[in-house]
C-alpha cells in the first residue's frame, strides 16, 4: 500500500473504495456535480490543501473534466496536482450499461494504472527517495515541439496523448503539468521525433 502525503479528491464513493485499496491517505469525494453547491466541502478542500496538498483524480470523461476545471478555478494552484487516468472504453462491473461516453472511470481502473497516474502527477510517496525536480516545461516548449499553435498541432497532441495513455480531453494548458511530470525538454523532443 502506498502512503501518500497529499489528500486525493475523487468524484464518488466507488472511486474512493477502489482507491482506498491502493493508497493510505485521506480520500475526499466531490459527490459528482454536488461540489458546485457544497461550500463546506470546498472549505475543507482548501484547508486540507493548505496543510497537505491535493491530488485531483477525476474520470477522463467530459463530466470529470467539468468537475476538475471547476476545482482548478476555485483551489489555489500551488496546492493542487493533477492525476489523469487514460481513456479506456468499457463498463464498470457494478453497472448495467457503460457511461454516456463509454469510458471507464477511476473505479474501473486497475491498481497499476492508478499508481502510474498518481506517480505521474508527482504524488509524494512517503518512504521513497525523491529526485530533484527538473525545470517545468513551458508553452514555448509545446510550440517548439509542434504541439500547439501550428498547423497539425491538434493531431500531434492527440497522437502523443494516445501514445502516453492520457485522456484525449487534455488541452495544451492541461498538458503542461502532465508532460512536466513525465519529461524534461530534451526527452520530450526525443519522444516527438519518434512520432
Amino acid at each position: 500500500m502506498l502512503k501518500i502525503r497529499e489528500a486525493i479528491v475523487v468524484e464518488g464513493r466507488y472511486d474512493k473504495n477502489t482507491l482506498s485499496q491502493l493508497v493510505d491517505t485521506v480520500i475526499l469525494e466531490t459527490s459528482g456535480f454536488g461540489i458546485f453547491k457544497d461550500r463546506e466541502t470546498l472549505a475543507l478542500l482548501r484547508r486540507i490543501g493548505a496543510k497537505r496538498g491535493l491530488i485531483l483524480l477525476t474520470d477522463s470523461d467530459g463530466a470529470g473534466f467539468v468537475i476538475r476545471n471547476y476545482l482548478k478555478g476555485t483551489l489555489p494552484p500551488e496546492q493542487v496536482k493533477h492525476a489523469y487516468i487514460p481513456d479506456r472504453f468499457g463498463k464498470e462491473k457494478r453497472k448495467r450499461r457503460p457511461g454516456k461516453e463509454g469510458k471507464l472511470g477511476v473505479e474501473g481502473m486497475s491498481p497499476t494504472v492508478l499508481e502510474t497516474a498518481l506517480r505521474r502527477a508527482g504524488a509524494t510517496i512517503l518512504g521513497e527517495e525523491t529526485a530533484p525536480s527538473a525545470p517545468l516545461l513551458t508553452k514555448a516548449d509545446l510550440f517548439a515541439c509542434g504541439l500547439s499553435g501550428g498547423a497539425g498541432s491538434r493531431e500531434k497532441r492527440q497522437a502523443l496523448l494516445r501514445k502516453l495513455g492520457l485522456p484525449a480531453h487534455l488541452s495544451p494548458n492541461a498538458m503542461l503539468p502532465v508532460l512536466s511530470a513525465l519529461y524534461d525538454r530534451q526527452t520530450l523532443l526525443e519522444e516527438m521525433r519518434k512520432l
